[in-house]
Protein backbone atom coordinates (compact mmCIF):
# COMPACT_ATOMS: atom_id res chain seq x y z
CA UNK A 1 0.00 0.00 0.00
CA UNK A 2 1.74 3.43 -1.27
CA UNK A 3 1.37 6.00 1.60
CA UNK A 4 -1.08 8.16 -0.94
CA UNK A 5 -3.40 5.19 -0.19
CA UNK A 6 -3.83 5.93 3.16
CA UNK A 7 -6.34 7.78 5.19
CA UNK A 8 -4.56 10.22 7.07
CA UNK A 9 -3.68 10.17 11.02
CA UNK A 10 -5.20 12.57 13.66
CA UNK A 11 -1.55 14.25 14.10
CA UNK A 12 -1.01 14.46 10.26
CA UNK A 13 -4.52 16.12 10.13
CA UNK A 14 -3.58 18.34 13.06
CA UNK A 15 -0.09 19.24 11.67
CA UNK A 16 -2.14 20.37 8.46
CA UNK A 17 -4.79 22.44 10.38
CA UNK A 18 -1.58 23.84 11.87
CA UNK A 19 0.51 24.83 9.08
CA UNK A 20 -3.22 26.23 7.75
CA UNK A 21 -3.04 28.82 10.69
CA UNK A 22 0.08 29.77 10.46
CA UNK A 23 -0.46 30.87 6.90
CA UNK A 24 1.80 28.19 5.36
CA UNK A 25 0.04 25.79 4.07
CA UNK A 26 0.67 26.88 0.43
CA UNK A 27 4.72 26.89 0.70
CA UNK A 28 3.97 23.38 2.72
CA UNK A 29 2.36 22.33 -0.19
CA UNK A 30 4.84 23.21 -2.93
CA UNK A 31 8.03 22.61 -0.68
CA UNK A 32 6.54 19.73 1.45
CA UNK A 33 7.48 19.47 5.06
CA UNK A 34 11.05 18.90 5.22
CA UNK A 35 11.66 21.96 2.82
CA UNK A 36 10.28 24.46 5.18
CA UNK A 37 12.73 26.26 7.36
CA UNK A 38 13.25 25.94 11.30
CA UNK A 39 11.48 28.77 12.17
CA UNK A 40 8.50 27.91 9.58
CA UNK A 41 8.55 24.80 11.52
CA UNK A 42 8.66 25.96 14.86
CA UNK A 43 5.78 28.06 14.43
CA UNK A 44 3.67 25.57 12.94
CA UNK A 45 4.92 23.13 16.20
CA UNK A 46 4.24 26.01 18.57
CA UNK A 47 0.57 26.04 17.10
CA UNK A 48 0.37 22.37 17.15
CA UNK A 49 1.05 22.02 20.63
CA UNK A 50 -1.29 24.94 21.82
CA UNK A 51 -3.99 22.53 19.88
CA UNK A 52 -2.77 19.37 21.89
CA UNK A 53 -3.80 21.52 25.03
CA UNK A 54 -7.32 22.02 24.39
Amino acid sequence: MAVHDRKPTERERMKYRAAEAAGLMERVLEVGWAGLSAKESGRIGGILAHMEKK
